[in-house]
């Protein structure tokens, strides 16, 4: 049953691509504040059911609920702004605009819901400069590292203060000091607060950064594990 603490909840959740089932029945609830790591072997379903709750596909039957809002009952023009509005989303691979500079990648996010450029860049720069990387908000992406380039991608996740954050794999790109640095980003946004959905191959990242694991298999829930965490309650960035 969802409650009015649920960022997230999935009743019965089934996905189908022709003969292949890729989600089975998934019934799932993320509470706000809450950090929920998603983990399973390739294939078992973890991706689709991000996009799921991204809005990004629908399934093909079940209900995904997002911030107390039915996706299934929103059409596709209404579900972008729904992305824009209420969710961040990190990727593995970044997905920033190459030609443009890290303060506008970041900026650009807010300017797509309407914001005017001053207020968007100057959000931008404040996020820049709590991620540590203020110094860098001229740079292009081809000339950031790794690490500062998830960085950017976080600060652009973050603008438009999303009630849900999504992260996909986001240190499967990176090398083991960076993505250290990113795991301690990705804590300190749960410590604040923010509430986090993270799909990820890294026990490390799971145990480190979340409060509860969930495991699939086959597409469907096979195990779930509540890690102790000390959070501080609040706003998020």
């Amino acid at each position: 049953m969802t409650t009015d603490t649920d960022v997230v909840h999935l009743t019965d959740v089934r996905k189908e691509y022709g003969d292949t089932t890729a989600l089975n029945g998934v019934t799932l609830s993320v509470r706000a504040g809450e950090a929920v790591a998603v983990m399973g072997p390739s294939g078992c379903g973890k991706s689709t059911m991000l996009n799921m709750i991204a809005g990004l596909d629908r399934p093909t039957s079940g209900t995904v609920r997002v911030g107390g809002e039915d996706l299934g009952r929103l059409n596709e023009t209404k579900l972008a702004l729904f992305r824009r509005h209420r969710i961040g989303m990190i990727f593995q691979f970044f997905n920033l605009l190459d030609d443009l500079p890290a303060l506008d990648n970041v900026a650009l996010a807010a300017q797509l819901t309407g914001t005017k450029a001053g207020p968007a860049r100057r959000r931008a720069t404040e996020l820049l400069d709590e991620l540590g990387i203020a110094d860098r908000r001229n740079a292009f992406p081809a000339t950031l590292s790794g690490g500062e380039r998830q960085r950017v991608a976080v600060a652009r996740a973050l603008m438009n203060r999303p009630a849900l954050l999504l992260a996909d794999e986001p240190t499967g790109a990176l090398d083991s000091s960076a993505g250290e640095q990113v795991m301690d980003l990705l804590l300190d946004l749960h410590q604040i607060g923010q509430t986090l959905l993270i799909v990820t191959h890294d026990e490390r990242l799971a145990t480190r950064c979340a409060s509860r694991v969930i495991e699939l298999a086959d597409g469907r829930i096979t195990r779930e594990r509540t890690l102790e965490r000390t959070s501080v309650s609040g706003a998020g960035a």
